[in-house]
């Protein structure tokens, strides 16, 4: 057997001849459409690992009960939090793109009509992968048709059977309500500070959050008592939010730990995503002002409004709106101890 060569291994001729400028044909001098074309591969590359690590996930959280003691948990929070270092580097890679003018963009923009970032299947896949549902997407008209400048037939198709499958948000909703912490078998020696005899956590942490409000932040409890307690939020039911609110406020108990960082690092998931939209605005903006995009979209108008509206985690990340000082926080029954605790 010949020995394994980098370049074969790596198939580096094939990246290597896989740009294909079509402006160079027609002028003297290059410009900088190979760079734009590197830059969105190596974007698509990225992208292509987001997905597979998030579809490993998917895949620990679909098999139920997460077994700690193998190490899925830990696996899971690693797995996404490579997810967030990608798209730190995603983000880098926008700096390499503003080094290109306006101008520059002129020179080559019209041999890309109607090609556009819009019609990024991965991208489409990891939003839809992640959680972020059609009905929630800015200008959603855009997405669900096949005309010039939007996806292929068989791209549609492929994000469709993926909208078909558990998003991650879906299975970590599930996980979140299936949290046995609040079974009254933890809290029979809990003394509740404000004498219920039922919901004794709750009812303390109520108090203690009504306490932590200022004057002019009535509104608040009003909504603390909605959110957690009748209605929920988004797609959380009150059932998961207090789980969720409970891993944050006790991250630091050993059983914790993991969760809570998995739960944060989805929520910096949704911030980089929205820094990466973001830059990718004001870069559109600065290069072709408000004309249309390439692909038909608004262009910078239609970026600008995914801003606001494209997060999957907003419940989870807006539940640090009813957290309190630590040093207020109920102290925890030594039954719930025992459970939350590593065992020696």
């Amino acid at each position: 057997m010949d020995d394994l060569y980098y370049g074969d291994y790596i198939e580096l001729d094939t990246l290597l001849n896989s740009q294909h400028p079509r402006s160079f044909d027609r002028m003297e001098d290059g410009n900088d459409e190979m760079l734009f074309i590197i830059i969105h591969q190596a974007y698509e590359l990225w992208f292509k690992q987001m997905i597979f690590e998030l579809d490993r996930v998917r895949g620990i959280f679909m098999g139920g009960n997460i077994n700690d003691n193998a190490g899925e948990m830990g696996e899971a929070a690693r797995k996404l939090k490579r997810v967030v270092k990608i798209l730190e580097l995603v983000n880098q890679q926008v700096s390499v793109l503003e080094t290109m003018t306006a101008l520059d963009f002129l020179e080559f923009r019209n041999y890309l009509l109607p090609a556009s970032g819009f019609q990024s299947k991965q991208f489409r896949l990891i939003e839809v992968k992640l959680g972020l549902k059609m009905e929630e997407r800015h200008k959603r008209e855009y997405y669900k048709h096949t005309r010039r400048g939007s996806l292929s037939e068989a791209d549609m198709q492929e994000v469709t059977r993926a909208e078909d499958e558990p998003t991650l948000k879906e299975l970590v909703i599930a996980w979140l309500e299936r949290m046995p912490f609040f079974e009254e078998q933890y809290w029979a020696e809990y003394v509740s500070s404000s004498r219920a005899s039922a919901d004794k956590f709750w009812s303390d942490y109520r108090e203690a959050y009504r306490e932590s409000l200022s004057t002019g932040e009535g509104g608040r409890f009003v909504e603390f008592e909605k959110v957690l307690f009748t209605e929920g939020r988004g797609d959380l039911k009150p059932k998961a939010l207090q789980a969720a609110l409970f891993i944050t406020l006790y991250r630091e108990l050993p059983i914790f730990q993991y969760p809570f960082e998995l739960l944060n690092t989805l929520s910096e998931i949704d911030e980089l995503l929205s820094n990466w939209r973001y830059r990718h605005f004001s870069m559109v903006r600065r290069m072709i002002g408000i004309r249309a995009g390439t692909g038909g979209t608004s262009g910078a108008g239609y970026l600008e409004g995914t801003l606001s509206q494209h997060y999957a985690f907003r419940e989870i990340t807006e539940l640090a709106t009813f957290l309190i000082e630590r040093s207020k926080l109920p102290e925890l029954p030594g039954a719930l101890k025992d459970k939350v605790s590593f065992q020696v």
